[in-house]
């Protein structure tokens, strides 16, 4: 796929490509984020893992400029997040929980939805459409209505809306929510072939362990609003063993049970209607 160029979408050499510092977020008198520092290395798949209320999708939503910085610092290839929204923006392809995707249009008329709400050069658009339909590969179906798209292909739909802008940093909020495991794989693969491709980073959160052992290259455990852990998924799994002392290597779902088996039931910043949404979501992709 296509680089962006301009001084806007190229970050000095060598910038993190998400930076947080001492990030809080609150609703209220719940304290949803709680004093985060992160970085995420330009260039890696990362995982940001958690129960649900653990303030992921807070943090995420704070990253993508969809939210305020009300406290701490976030920055995104050294533009901060909130002083410079549009600049951070324009960095970012976003997938979010909730379908975005129009299944009265076309899977070719949602790409092309997206790429005139990034301001694609109109002598560019249809050229970037294909590449991004291309790049998913729903090149046979684009001219498809969405509504006949399974549900994994709605989910390659939105994985090609964040990407025809080509950007330098892709975040996906539970991308694979509600798939089944072929579907899941077909996404992945996906993601990983424009990544090697591009040298994109991507930042993701999701709630099946295999995906985040296999696919990412460091995860962060988040809970109750703090990082409790972080490091590649063999570090972690290797430090959990140790303080053990067991001789069975225990495995990512272990660590994410350990570090988060209390409180599971305090929905923290993500309330009644955050559920309700992911329901809904998987639900519809399902």
């Amino acid at each position: 796929m296509s680089t962006p160029s301009g001084s806007t979408a190229d970050p000095p050499a060598g910038t993190d490509a998400v930076s947080c510092t001492g990030l809080e977020y609150s609703f209220g008198g719940t304290r949803a984020v709680d004093g985060v520092d992160l970085s995420v290395t330009e260039g890696e798949v990362f995982g940001l893992l958690g129960p649900n209320g653990a303030g992921k999708t807070t943090a995420i939503r704070v990253i993508t400029t969809l939210l305020p910085v009300p406290a701490g610092m976030v920055r995104v290839f050294g533009r901060d997040a909130a002083r410079q929204k549009m600049a951070v923006r324009r960095l970012l392809g976003y997938v979010p929980q909730q379908l975005s995707a129009d299944s009265a249009l076309t899977g070719r008329e949602n790409v092309s939805l997206f790429a005139r709400v990034f301001d694609i050069p109109r002598r560019e658009r249809a050229e970037r459409v294909a590449e991004a339909l291309e790049a998913v590969g729903l090149t046979e179906v684009a001219d498809r209505m969405a509504a006949t798209y399974s549900g994994g292909m709605v989910r390659r739909l939105e994985l090609a809306q964040a990407l025809v802008s080509a950007p330098r940093l892709l975040i996906l909020d539970e991308p694979t929510i509600g798939l089944d495991p072929i579907a899941r794989t077909s996404v992945w693969e996906r993601i990983t072939e424009v990544r090697a491709a591009t040298g994109m980073t991507v930042l993701v959160t999701t709630h099946y362990m295999d995906e985040a052992d296999q696919y990412c290259d460091r995860v962060a455990l988040m809970h109750l609003g703090r990082i409790r852990a972080l490091g590649t998924p063999e570090q972690l799994k290797a430090e959990l063993g140790r303080a053990e002392g067991s001789d069975r290597q225990p495995t990512l779902e272990d660590v994410f049970r350990h570090f988060a088996d209390s409180g599971l039931d305090n929905l923290g910043g993500e309330d009644f209607r955050d559920v309700r949404r992911t329901r809904r979501t998987a639900s519809r992709v399902g």
